[in-house]
Order: C-alpha cells, then structure tokens, then sequence
C-alpha cells in the first residue's frame, strides 16, 4: 500500500517537472537522442523536387511512371535508468538529498522519453541489484518509476557499478540509452563500465554535494562513511585537515573526468545546491552538435 505521502510526493514532482518536460526538455531530449535510422515506411508517385536517388526502378517498371521511396525515423528507443540508490546517496546538506536530485533528473528524463514515444526502464541498484522495472510507455508507467524510487530501500550497504551494469548488459539486447546516475563512490568499474558505453548511448548523471568537497569548520566532529559504516574523529577546525581532505576528493573528481574523457563517454556533473537545467540543456546540446 503506497502512502499517502508517496502518492503527495509523486504528484508534486510530475507537476514541478511537467512544464520542464513541455517547454524545454521534450524538444532537447528528441534532439539528443535520435532515432536508431531510417526505416523504409511506403512507395508514392514520383513529384517534382524529390530526390531521384530514391526512385523504386522495380515499382517504376511495373507502372510506367516513376515511383520513389519513402523512408521515416525509426524513433522508437529504450531508456534504461540504471540508479544508485546506496546509502550515500541518502547524503544532502542543503535543501535536498543526492537522492532526492537523482529521482527529480530521472523523473525530467523518463517524462522527455515518453513524450517522444520512447519506451523507459529502469535499474535500482547498491552493491547488488535491489530492483527491476522492464521498459514500457505511458505516464502511468513513469509514475510507477517514480514511487518505486521513492519507496525502495536498498538491501545492500555499498556500491557496485560493475554489478549493475553487468546486469544491465545481460539484460538489454537491443542498443538502449543508459543513465547511470550515481555519486560514484565506487572503485575498480571500468570493465563493465567500457562494455556498456560500447554496446548502449551510455550517458553518466554524476550526483555531488557540496559538502563532500568543503568541510566546515566546526571544531572535532565524527565523520561516518554510509557504506562502510566506519567512523573517523576529524579536527575541521585544522586548516591542513581540510586543505588535505578538499585534494583527495577533487583528486577522484579529475581522475573520474579524465577517464570520461579518455574512453569518450558522456557525463553530465549536478550539485544538491544548484539547479540541474543548465548543465542538463548544455549536455543535450553538446550531443545534438555532434550530430
């Protein structure tokens, strides 16, 4: 039984997100994202202007007039979601959590995907697969989407890429476009990872807050790691603590880029404290650009 606060949830993010979708997202996404190619869809009489390129000489023979061939966008795809939902994620240290911004990117996504009549899935994963929604249309399907991430608590305590997306390699036969949305707090991927980006349009949502790159100030405070449970006693007030720990993160920040960079992968970087539009709309322009 979903509760009614769920529901209350989901029915405020469908509609912070609707408008987005209608009147910038829908016509970026379709840009974006292009159909698999062309499908051969009918033959018509031939008119002045077409291309003659595309004249059916068999078609032609048998009419005695020149008959061309009409070809359409095969635009249906899939859109698989592949989620981090560890306990890292559940981290915020403003207005919303690394969470509560993944299932917002993902609602915008899956909304964008419907409207331009593509099919959408999704993963739900920490360092085992926590849940599987096969790909379909329609709002009411997105909606699904979006309880599910809002009530499912992950089983597991860590993080593990490589497992989901070893899943989802297994999973999808056809290529698919695939958001990996995660904080990435993970090691040792990459083989998945390089599959993935091979076989599907791998794209990855790179979830950050603040305050993992900026400690405060504010003296001798535990630190607890939520997914390893470990706890660690840190001075904040020690400008050197925190000169050392702001390297070591911006450190796996540029490691992370780079590989990116290295293996031509799409990433797309979103902060808790900032809004996800303009990085979002730069990252569907770079794409179209490319094309």
């Amino acid at each position: 039984m979903i509760s009614k606060e769920i529901l209350s949830k989901v029915r405020k993010l469908e509609i912070r997100t609707k408008g987005l979708v209608n009147n910038v997202f829908g016509g970026e996404y379709q840009s974006a994202f292009k159909g698999r190619g062309m499908e051969f869809s009918e033959v018509r009489e031939y008119t002045f202007g077409d291309d003659v390129r595309q004249i059916d000489w068999n078609v032609t023979a048998r009419n005695g007039e020149p008959f061309i061939k009409v070809f359409e966008e095969e635009r249906e795809q899939t859109l698989m979601l592949c989620v981090d939902i560890s306990p890292s994620g559940f981290f915020g240290s403003r207005s919303q959590t690394k969470m509560e911004l993944a299932i917002e990117i993902c609602a915008v996504l899956a909304f964008s995907a419907i409207k331009n009549g593509d099919k959408v899935g999704m993963v739900l994963f920490s360092d085992k697969i926590e849940k599987v929604v096969p790909p379909k249309k329609g709002r009411t399907h997105v909606l699904r989407l979006i309880r599910e991430l809002y009530t499912t608590e992950p089983a597991g305590t860590k993080t593990s890429i490589a497992e989901a997306l070893s899943y989802v390699n297994r999973l999808l036969n056809r290529k698919a476009i695939v958001i990996l949305a995660s904080d990435f707090q993970d090691q040792n991927f990459d083989k998945e990872h390089r599959i993935t980006g091979r076989k599907h349009d791998l794209v990855n949502l790179v979830i950050n807050d603040e305050l993992e790159e900026d400690l405060p100030n504010i003296g001798v405070v535990p630190l607890l790691d939520a997914e390893t449970g470990e706890q660690t006693i840190v001075d904040t007030s020690s400008k050197k603590v925190r000169t050392a720990y702001k390297a070591k993160v911006l450190e796996h920040k540029k490691n992370l880029k780079e590989y990116f960079i290295r293996n031509k992968m799409d990433s797309v970087d979103v902060y808790t404290n900032r809004s996800y539009i303009r990085p979002l709309i730069n990252f569907f322009q770079r794409r179209t650009a490319r094309q």
